[in-house]
């Protein structure tokens, strides 16, 4: 059986065909530009093979709500030319076979959700955020995701702020100091001028960073109770997390019993940001099996 996956992010498209034990057997990556000329890559590439079933994790937002006119849709994206795009419906017109639709991070989530099960790791609930360009984190409890009238934007939830950055207004165009705001890759140059990657570990940032992303880890926590939080993206290392720990041991005050934070708070199991992907193709066999 091959299944296929698509990892629509907002600077480029991964797609990939995978069995059935979510092995790949063959991917291709390309620049997202155009809906027109991005979607026919995607369709031109799929044609290629006999696929049964397809998952898809997308940039957003989207519209989830399969009794919505828009179900399949890219909505109000800030991404150009984006707005309103019939992703599903445009992919139906090609491949008459069941398709997961859900967002880039849910897709993350359920691929390392389902590894860690694979990894008999006892676990029913897990929180996944992605810190990147921006900020976005899926959920899932008791094997579902989290979520009914649309998907989780807990990206954009509001923190306190640390007492050292009070002055920084944040970079979302929406909210501006929310967790995206403050945390996301661009507030790197919005504060000093320079990259992220150009940042040593030892530089006050971090701290402040760690901070707030230990707030969020809290708010997953005594939200939702989840047995594990991952935290991908390319703002993330180990030695950031190792922070992010001490903050979240502080902020939490013993407050509530977690696992051992190194077990609890972690980096994904599944490597080369390849958690979408597996996740994609597990959603896919879930919708052809139901």
């Amino acid at each position: 059986m091959l299944v296929g996956s698509i990892e629509a992010g907002g600077t480029k498209f991964v797609c990939a065909i995978g069995d059935e034990d979510y092995r790949i057997k063959d991917s291709i990556h390309f620049p997202t530009t155009t809906p027109a000329e991005t979607l026919q890559k995607a369709i031109d590439y799929f044609k290629q093979f006999k696929i049964e079933a397809l998952g898809v994790a997308s940039f957003g937002p989207i519209e989830l709500r399969k009794n919505s006119p828009k179900y399949g849709y890219i909505t109000s994206t800030p991404k150009p030319g984006w707005q309103d795009t019939d992703f599903i419906g445009t992919l139906k017109k090609h491949f008459d076979i069941p398709m997961f639709w859900t967002t880039d991070v849910n897709g993350s989530a359920y691929g390392e959700y389902v590894m860690s099960t694979l990894a008999n790791e006892k676990i029913n609930s897990l929180v996944y955020y992605t810190i990147g360009t921006g900020v976005g984190a899926g959920a899932i409890s008791d094997g579902k995701f989290v979520g009914t009238t649309g998907h989780p934007e807990m990206g954009h939830t509001f923190l306190k702020r640390h007492p050292d950055d009070l002055d920084f207004k944040g970079v979302c165009p929406f909210h501006g100091d929310c967790l995206e705001g403050l945390v996301a890759g661009p507030t790197f140059d919005a504060r000093l001028g320079r990259p992220g990657k150009d940042v040593p570990l030892t530089d006050h940032v971090w701290d402040i960073m760690a901070y707030y992303v230990a707030q969020a880890a809290i708010q997953a926590t005594l939200i939702l109770r989840p047995d594990k939080i991952v935290f991908g993206g390319g703002v993330v290392s180990e030695a950031f997390l190792t922070k992010v720990r001490a903050q979240f041991k502080t902020l939490l005050n013993d407050y509530v019993t977690v696992p051992a934070l190194d077990t609890y708070i972690t980096m994904p199991v599944i490597k080369a940001n390849g958690s979408a992907t597996l996740g994609d193709f597990a959603l896919a066999i879930r919708e052809l099996q139901d």
